[in-house]
Order: C-alpha cells, then structure tokens, then sequence
C-alpha cells in the first residue's frame, strides 16, 4: 500500500518533502520489525514499543508532522502512518506471547510424578492469634466483643474512671495528647488512648446493664521500652456487670480463661493493689511459663510475672455510666495480651513481636 499511495502522490506538490516521508516510514517499518524479532526478553520488548510506536516513538513522531500538510495531502500521509504503527503493534504482540511461551517451557524431560512446591502461606501474627483464642473462650462464656477509637478524650480516659485531677497519668509524660487538641479538659481534650478501660463507661453508657463484654485493642503509654514494656502494645479487658456478682466469681473466670487459652493448668495468685477505676482492686499475677517459676528477667527473677488488674468497678465509674452503685456490681480484668504471648511462647523480650522481623515471625506460621 505504501509503494500505492507513494505513486499518487507524484504530481502533488512538495513531492520530494512527501517521498522523504514515505521512505522514512517504509525504513521505520522494516527496521522495527527486525528490532522486534532480535528482542528475547518481553522487558526489552516493551521498551522496543515504546521506541517505535509510543508517546516519543518515531511513527509517533511522523503522524503528529501530518498535521502541517496540505488538506489533500494530510488523509493520505495519515493513513500510511497509521499502517505502520498497526503493523508494528500486531508484530509486537505476537512475539511477545511467543516470548512468554518460552519462558514458561521447560528443557528436557520432565517427571511428573515428583511432588510439587508448595506455595508459601502467611499466618496470623501471635499477638493477633491470642486475641482470637480470647475471644473464642469469652464468647463460650457469653460474652460481647466491643471496639472503640484509638483515639478518646480525657473525659473518658480519666474522668469518667475516677482519676484525681492531679493524677500524673494526666501528664505528657504517660499519654500522648493530640496536638492542637490538648487544651481545655473533659471531652475536648484528646489522646491516644492510654488504656481500654474508658470502654466501659462508653458501652455502658450505650447498653446499660446487665453486661458482659470484651474489649481488645492496641493502647499507647508514653514510656521508655524494655524486655517487658513498649510504647504501643495490646490489651484486652473484659467486664461482667450484674447484680449481687461475688468477688470470687470473677476470681474463677480468671483461671477458667488462663486455663482454657494455654491448655494447661496455669497458677494465679491474687495481691491488692490500687487503681482508681476499681475498688477494691488487685494485681493478678500468674507463674511464669518461660521458667516455670524458677526465676528469669521476663518474671524479674521472682517466678511471677503481673498479667493483669482487677477488681469491682468503683462506684463512681458505675455513676459515669449511668447505674446505680447499691444496685450494680460486678467484675473487671485488663490483660496484658503482649505479656501472655511471651508466656505462651516462652519468648523473654516483648519487642520481638513489634519488630517486624520475618524471621522471627515465621515461627508462628
């Protein structure tokens, strides 16, 4: 077609201009086309396509020059164009299915009754593992699992649990206080949450009581990190509300979890502590699996190792909430999720797990 079209032409004007042309896309065609033959990789072979018939390739190039002929000159110098590039393109795609073809074959023989490779498969983080066998072992018990924002307020992080004004876990040096929004008090003052126990107010204050509910999350403490500490870590709690609940109701819900998430039997003692939020309140500490209690620095040398708070909710977190304190009691526990990965694993430094390292998590596959 092109030596066609090039006869028609002679007697226009600026024959020789319209000849340099066609000979320049007839060269443009014959080289691109032993270009494309000599290419092996299908990479390179995009970059052949790029050169020839892309935004900067030289058909390109020619076809935008059209528009600078003459009206009766412009269809024809179009058409040739166009040509060239379809014929190029319909050249480049052939060979690269027949490189792709290639590729995919095998030399030789092969032996199709030898096993095959198995694809690798991904797994579910520990921490994140723990949470689901928690939730597994709660929702068997009747429990609710709740969520709320990372981000809360001071009313609902402190206020709302019975912390003193002048309480130093208010200050910059534990919380994280949102820039911008770390003026004022109450409710327009916000953090990242320091603990999840502003959760409790939040879903009573929603659904009232009776309750029984989880509530798991990652929590954020302004803090120095070590083998038992980081600035970002998991917990989960979880809170009964009823009326005439015994203390020692909730005592036994605490080995019934610890019992049924390791699969053994697990020692807890109980010691009194203080917390605003409860009264009375306890530590509830656990022997450390990582040396069966003989003493290591995950446990400090001591055999136990602390895995949680708990206790009666206070009466003026029962008041926050909306419920009558003479009327409603209950149970509540925080468990460090971090801490009882590392008892489960026996691994000794809770950075391991926030440390992204494949190697380190592929063992949990």
């Amino acid at each position: 077609m092109l030596d066609k079209l090039k006869d028609n032409m002679q007697s226009k004007e600026n024959t020789v201009e319209k000849n340099d042309l066609f000979a320049r896309l007839k060269e443009i065609k014959t080289a691109g086309i032993e270009k494309i033959n000599a290419t092996f990789l299908p990479e390179e072979l995009q970059l052949v396509r790029a050169n020839l018939i892309g935004r900067k390739g030289k058909v390109t190039e020619i076809l935008k020059s059209v528009g600078q002929a003459s009206p009766e000159v412009r269809k024809i110098l179009g058409q040739a164009a166009n040509e060239v590039k379809q014929v190029l393109s319909d050249a480049i795609d052939q060979h690269n299915e027949h490189l792709l073809d290639s590729l995919s074959s095998v030399d030789g023989e092969v032996d199709i009754t030898l096993p095959g490779i198995v694809p690798q498969q991904g797994g579910l983080h520990p921490i994140t593992q723990i949470c689901y066998d928690l939730n597994d072992a709660f929702n068997s018990l009747g429990f609710e699992v709740f969520s709320e924002p990372e981000i809360t307020s001071e009313l609902f992080a402190f206020d709302n649990l019975n912390f003193p004004p002048e309480h130093p876990a208010r200050e910059s040096m534990d919380t994280y206080w949102i820039k911008g929004h770390d003026e004022g008090h109450g409710a327009k003052r916000l953090c990242m949450r320091p603990h999840l126990t502003g959760a409790s107010v939040r879903y009573l204050q929603q659904h009232g009581a009776p309750a029984r509910f989880v509530y798991p999350g990652r929590v954020y403490r302004n803090e120095t990190t070590d083998a038992r500490h980081e600035r970002a870590f998991f917990q989960y709690e979880a809170l009964i509300v009823d009326k005439d609940f015994s203390f020692a109701s909730g005592k036994i819900l605490v080995k019934t979890i610890l019992d049924k998430v390791f699969g053994r039997d697990v020692k807890v003692r109980m010691r009194v502590g203080y917390f605003p939020f409860v009264e009375p309140g306890f530590e509830i500490d656990m022997l450390c699996l990582v040396c069966d209690g003989a003493g290591c620095k995950v446990c400090k040398h001591v055999g136990w190792i602390e895995v949680m708070p708990g206790g009666t909710p206070h009466p003026n977190v029962l008041k926050a909430a909306g419920l009558d304190p003479s009327v409603w009691s209950g149970f509540y526990i925080n468990i460090g999720l971090d801490r009882l990965v590392m008892m489960r694993y026996g691994v000794d430094d809770v950075r391991l797990f926030h440390s992204a390292d494949l190697r380190f998590l592929n063992q949990f596959k």
